[in-house]
């Protein structure tokens, strides 16, 4: 490919390449509806491999049948015929989703109910199986109108298995086009109170009550909306008491502005008026005016329309005096705030269909923009619409941020662990964390005593977020051998080894513990989502025979951590006879076993953790979940475990000297200067991504990992530069005041040439300069350094 051949610009997740061709999803255990004309053309994409597919094909009809909750319906009506094949197969993976509580099922009953369909006889087209390759596709072509129900059957995985159900990927090509290209709204979360469309330039107002749900949609993506509200019970006394950005910022601890959105919103006088439930984005600006007359004025623009004067238009009846210029949440604009304080901006993260969620905490009267900015960046150059819903008080959403794996990729919500139910009735103090919602320390005992139960007898805490891959084939060992800097080959069947995963520059892409469950069989467990991504493409670039299938949601894992863990587990922790008793557990070994006898909750034990401590980690299917928990916290008691969170968690590793994605390692940092080259052996002669790099920066090293010591009772923290007189020698990764060695202590990535243990060198604070905190480089790890509370 030549410079000119190459696109002038890489926007993935935006509008499709093609027009008439629609992109869905089916989620693994899940079934999409979908509706073809005659001439239509449906592939059906197995994206990881070794999925098997169910598609129902139905003519909608008329008859006298009664379908669920007395609708007139046709019994089913197979129409394979119509794209050249046979229904020779039940739909056992639409009968089971029937019968299921997903949430799947209840939208696939409305939709098939709404056509006039009664899906309970169906027959189905089978596609895929075990040996289907990753990417692999079928292609059917509609000749008359039908409706396709797509499913993706998969159940539980057990946590000795490697079958969790995967994604199909549905490419629809239509051969009557829309001629319009505007995208689709996605569906109502519920009956909506109202239904707004803001037309591009121009602005709404809408009154909401107390306790209503305001969802702001950006329809076709890359479009900013600002949003004003206002106390009506005020307004109707006669005081006009708005959002306020300052108020909001002062009560919620915020220094300066800067991107995204806060917890709740305040007026003036400091009374709550939204509370931010979901956020698709997460990227806004919540410190900006809306656009006036007067930034086009300036700009040589004289007489743009602006939002100010849109909003001053609408607001106008209410009794709301116009103003020169609205401070408002401007949703989906993409502003930041530099290291110099300046603002700048550029254009919005924002997909088609992102929104957020709003609660209304009294009575207010809104107005929303589409703004029309089209002399900037800010719009994506080209202004588009914004649509308002809004939804009853009595409908409950689940508080969520979205994060994508990758910029294409479907929006993900933070979802709740298995063991939600029992860690949210000990504190309300949660955070989210990698799309989980995890505590950071609990009510009744706090940061301290959870940390102390860890160091003296023991604690339970929740790492469910880990990301969990079944990496499975011929090929398994082949792949990770190629890209983990350990030897997987010398990796025995019950086995664990800590390892990174890097680029081709030697930066690591992950940290990650490796399982081997048999010859062809592993399960890798990382951090990061990506992580899954990073291996299927590496896996299809040397051109293997393998799977790697996402089990994050089939997998849910306690950490059982302390000097106590294993007498309070031994009573509890079965294994049968060909696998090792939990007392033959050594360092990194697991067994698969079951809690109590061979009737109890199935589970995988391994001797890992994350605390620097003799330790264990359960990991269990999420539906025994609540059981797996129960049974650990009452074996505890008598051993005076605490649960533990992660404000706890940070102290425990830090002291350890164990690493954290984000802190002391990134993509531009290696194993070496993350403190772990012990993962990279000399000795491993097969080749792997980043191996020339790491030889180099083995052989010549500028930054390592080190220990410091402070002075004093301040702490240092995550991004503090450390000196040598004027010049910085290195940053601090991570800081922590040691509970048990009474002291301050900080990771730090520092040059080489001031690495030597007992080197004196100094924290910066304030601009680094003004302020400095003597320090002195000790060994690492802090606590234990020879591992001997671990190994024990």
């Amino acid at each position: 490919m030549t410079v000119l051949d190459r696109p002038r610009l890489i926007l993935p997740g935006l509008a499709p390449v093609e027009p008439g061709v629609e992109r869905y999803w089916v989620k693994g255990g899940g079934a999409t509806v979908l509706r073809l004309e005659g001439g239509d053309e449906l592939t059906v994409v197995d994206w990881h491999g070794r999925q098997p597919g169910e598609l129902t094909f139905l003519r909608p009809g008329r008859g006298d049948a009664r379908g669920s909750g007395g609708l007139k319906v046709s019994p089913p009506v197979d129409g394979a015929a119509a794209v050249g094949a046979r229904a020779d197969a039940p739909a056992t993976g639409l009968a089971a989703l029937v019968r299921s509580d997903a949430a799947d099922a209840a939208a696939v009953l409305a939709a098939l109910a709404g056509m006039g369909l009664d899906p309970g006889q169906a027959r189905a087209v089978a596609v895929f199986g075990p040996w289907s390759e990753p990417g692999e596709t079928v292609t059917f072509t509609a000749a008359d109108d039908l409706v396709c129900v797509v499913v993706a059957p998969g159940g539980p995985m057990a946590v000795d298995e490697q079958d969790p159900p995967s994604d199909l990927r549905l490419v629809v090509r239509r051969a009557r086009p829309r001629t319009t290209t505007e995208a689709e709204l996605p569906p109502p979360l519920a009956a909506p109170l109202v239904d707004l469309r803001v037309d591009r330039a121009t602005a709404s107002a809408y009154e909401v009550k107390a306790g209503e749900y305001i969802q702001v949609i950006d329809v076709q993506g890359r479009q900013c909306s600002d949003f004003l509200a206002f106390d009506r019970q005020r307004l109707d006394a006669g005081v006009e008491r708005g959002l306020d950005g300052t108020t909001t910022r002062t009560l919620l601890g915020s220094a300066y502005p800067g991107p995204g959105l806060y917890s709740k919103f305040f007026d003036q006088d400091m009374q709550p008026l939204v509370e931010v439930v979901r956020d698709t984005v997460g990227r806004h600006d919540t410190f900006n005016l809306a656009c006036t007359a007067k930034y086009y004025d300036d700009m040589g623009y004289p007489g743009h329309v602006n939002c100010t004067d849109n909003f001053n238009r609408q607001l106008g009846p209410y009794g709301i005096a116009a103003r020169k210029g609205w401070p408002a949440v401007n949703f989906f604009y993409n502003t930041g705030v530099d290291a110099n304080n300046a603002i700048h901006f550029d254009e919005p993260w924002s997909r088609p269909g992102d929104y957020v969620l709003l609660r209304a905490l009294t009575d207010l009267v809104c107005a929303s923009s589409a703004c029309p900015d089209d002399i900037d960046p800010v719009n994506g150059w080209e202004p588009t619409e914004i649509h308002v819903r809004t939804y009853p008080a009595q409908r409950t959403f689940s508080k969520a941020v979205a994060r994508r794996v990758t910029p294409d990729a479907e929006p993900v919500l933070t979802r709740e662990t298995a063991f939600h139910p029992r860690i949210s009735a000990l504190t309300r103090r949660l955070t989210e964390y990698r799309g989980f919602w995890l505590p950071t320390s609990f009510s009744s005992q706090g940061s301290l005593d959870e940390y102390w139960a860890c160091r003296e007898r023991a604690v339970v805490m929740d790492l469910s977020p880990l990301r969990k891959f079944e990496v499975t084939g011929p090929d398994a060992e082949a792949l990770l051998q190629a890209t983990v800097t350990r030897n997987v080959r010398r990796l025995s069947d019950g086995q664990v080894v800590y390892t990174a995963m890097c680029n081709d520059t030697g930066g690591m892409i992950d940290d990650a513990t490796i399982f081997r469950l048999g010859p062809d069989n592993f399960r890798f467990v990382g951090g990061d989502e990506y992580d899954g991504v990073w291996l299927r493409d590496q896996a299809s670039r040397l051109g293997l025979r393998v799977w790697v299938k996402h089990s994050t949601d089939q997998l849910h894992n306690l950490a059982v951590q302390g000097p106590a863990s294993r007498d309070l587990l031994r009573g509890i922790v079965w294994a049968p006879p060909a696998q090792p008793r939990f007392d033959e557990l050594t360092w990194f070994r697991f067994a698969i076993g079951r809690i109590g006898d061979h009737n109890g909750i199935p589970i995988l034990v391994s001797r890992t953790g994350y605390s620097g401590e003799l330790g264990y980690e359960l990991w269990c299917h999420p539906r025994d979940g609540l059981a797996l928990w129960d049974a650990v916290w009452a074996a505890g008691q008598p051993h005076g475990m605490l649960p533990l969170g992660l404000d706890a968690l940070d102290m425990l590793r830090i002291e350890a000297g164990l690493i954290f994605a984000g802190y002391e390692f990134d993509d531009q940092v290696d194993p070496f200067e993350a403190g772990i080259g012990f993962t990279v052996p000399p000795t491993k002669e097969d080749d792997f991504l980043g191996k020339a790099a790491l030889d180099e920066r083995r052989a010549h090293p500028q930054r390592v990992l080190v220990g410091l010591e402070l002075e004093g009772n301040e702490p240092a923290g995550h991004a503090d530069c450390v000196h040598a007189g004027r010049p910085q020698v290195g940053v601090v990764t991570s800081g922590t005041r040691s509970p048990i060695l009474r002291k301050n202590i900080a990771l730090c990535r520092m040059a080489v040439e001031y690495a030597q243990v007992g080197t004196e060198v100094e924290v910066g604070k304030l601009d680094g300069y003004q302020k400095r905190i003597p320090a002195t480089v000790v060994p690492f790890p802090f606590y234990d350094p020879k591992k001997t509370r671990p190994r024990s």
